[in-house]
């Protein structure tokens, strides 16, 4: 079984590719012009932003970046085009050759190139009656194509590259995970010799979907002695099979022709000068060379935030590897959400002062997650060492304690660890009101007057 994916990622720009038009359109028909209508006498313009994205993408794959490239009109009658041809790259793409590093097993991407949107066609009306509508909003939408050779062996490992490629992207060039129509697949997908390609997949569960049933249904065919044919094919979401669409065209079927009204781009110079920041995956691999700690936790961090690794690798030079992550991965973790809003100088230097503080063993566990959370809730926070409670209660919790545990004054005369059992008891129905110093002198001193 081979698989091969062709992954198509909406630029987050401002503008269309070729025109000044917004991406951002919400009515029908309300971000549209003669460019991207393609009307006679409108000339498109590049978009440098959009190309300097693709340029990113490019080199995180490490691909052959040429010196120059260009775009080519690809010829197909459709009503979402407008113009009847789509502007893209066809024999000079931004990149070439490249390889994603999939967890440790190396996915060769054959091209990246730029292109256009088309228009989007919706079907209203009762069955058998429907009226095509179509709206030209998208039409000019940059999009980047990152096309795959077939080196995926199965669905799920699909899915799980898709998955760690997209965290590389979104990161690289700023995409939002929020809108899941941002990225389209082409699975193409052959069992035995003939390949079958299932258009316009949304969804990583969707395309999982639609290349097990392929697998199935392909599989049954070849052991049925009957012949896969070359085809297109739609994956429907709400059956969740696929379904012929029409029968799979060649290159040659599209007619491309050079772009006559857009340049030769020089952007062998623009590449280089692109900065190159470290990735979610690269610094999950450091995360775990650097500080010993597991793959999962590592991407538990990345996956939360990129700033959240900041603040740990800020503490961890402060406070230590093993406190800093401890609180990481709990208190602060969990109140990331709430974090990320007011997390300024201040707020990160407090925050590393309480992990100094229960790194050297100034405060406990319990104490630094009570500091941690009233710094997030803009509680008035307990510094010190002495209990916010009123002693009376902490006396009537110790003696409740030692009422549950009837037996505990010979356990402690014969082993003083058995102190702990009551100590932990009292911790939990406080439930932060006294620090651990108290508790700890207040049950021992009840236990040494016995019974």
């Amino acid at each position: 079984m081979k698989i091969g994916l062709e992954i198509h990622v909406q630029l987050p720009t401002r503008s269309k590719m070729f025109c000044a038009c917004p991406t951002d359109g919400v009515a029908p028909n309300s971000a549209i012009c003669p460019t991207c209508l393609g009307m006679p006498g409108a000339r498109p313009s590049l978009n440098r932003s959009a190309l300097e994205m693709g340029l990113r993408l490019a080199k995180l794959f490490d691909c052959r970046i040429p010196e120059r490239t260009w775009f080519s009109r690809k010829t197909y009658f459709y009503p979402d085009l407008a113009k009847h041809f789509q502007v893209t790259q066809y024999d000079n793409p931004v990149g070439e050759h490249g390889v994603f590093d999939f967890r440790g097993k190396p996915i060769r991407i054959r091209r990246v190139h730029l292109e256009e949107d088309p228009g989007r066609i919706k079907r209203v009306g009762r069955q058998g009656e429907e009226m095509s509508l179509v709206d030209y909003n998208r039409s000019g939408i940059p999009l980047v194509e990152i096309v795959t050779e077939p080196d995926l062996s199965n669905p799920a490992e699909a899915r799980q590259f898709l998955t760690d490629m997209l965290t590389e992207i979104r990161h690289t060039i700023g995409l939002s995970d929020e809108n899941e129509q941002s990225v389209r697949v082409d699975c193409n997908i052959s069992v035995g010799v003939e390949r079958v390609e299932v258009k316009n997949v949304t969804g990583l569960r969707n395309m999982e979907r639609a290349l097990k049933y392929e697998v199935v249904r392909q599989t049954k065919m070849l052991r049925s002695k009957k012949t896969v044919v070359r085809e297109t094919r739609r994956f429907d979401e709400e059956r969740k099979v696929t379904l012929p669409a029409r029968k799979k065209e060649f290159e040659e079927d599209y007619g491309y022709i050079g772009e006559p009204d857009l340049g030769v781009y020089n952007i062998r110079a623009i590449a280089e000068s692109l900065d190159e920041k470290e990735t979610p995956l690269t610094r999950a691999k450091r995360l775990c060379e650097e500080y010993g700690m597991t793959e999962g936790i590592s991407r538990q961090l990345i996956n939360t935030s990129m700033d959240l690794c900041d603040l740990f690798e800020d503490m961890a030079a402060a406070a230590g590897t093993k406190a800093s992550l401890y609180l990481v991965t709990d208190v602060i973790s969990s109140n990331w959400s709430r974090i990320k809003g007011i997390l300024d100088e201040d707020l990160r230097s407090e925050i590393i002062e309480v992990a100094r503080r229960y790194s050297d063993g100034s405060v406990n566990d319990l104490e630094a997650r009570r500091l941690l959370r009233a710094l997030f809730s803009d509680e008035e926070e307990d510094t010190g060492s002495t209990a916010k409670g009123d002693p009376a209660l902490l006396e009537a919790a110790v003696e409740k304690a030692v009422s549950a545990n009837p037996g505990i004054f010979d356990d402690y005369a014969k082993n003083e660890k058995a102190a702990n059992r009551l100590i932990g008891d009292v911790i939990n129905s406080t439930k932060g009101a006294f620090s651990s110093q108290e508790i700890v002198l207040k049950v021992k001193e009840r236990l040494e007057r016995g019974p």
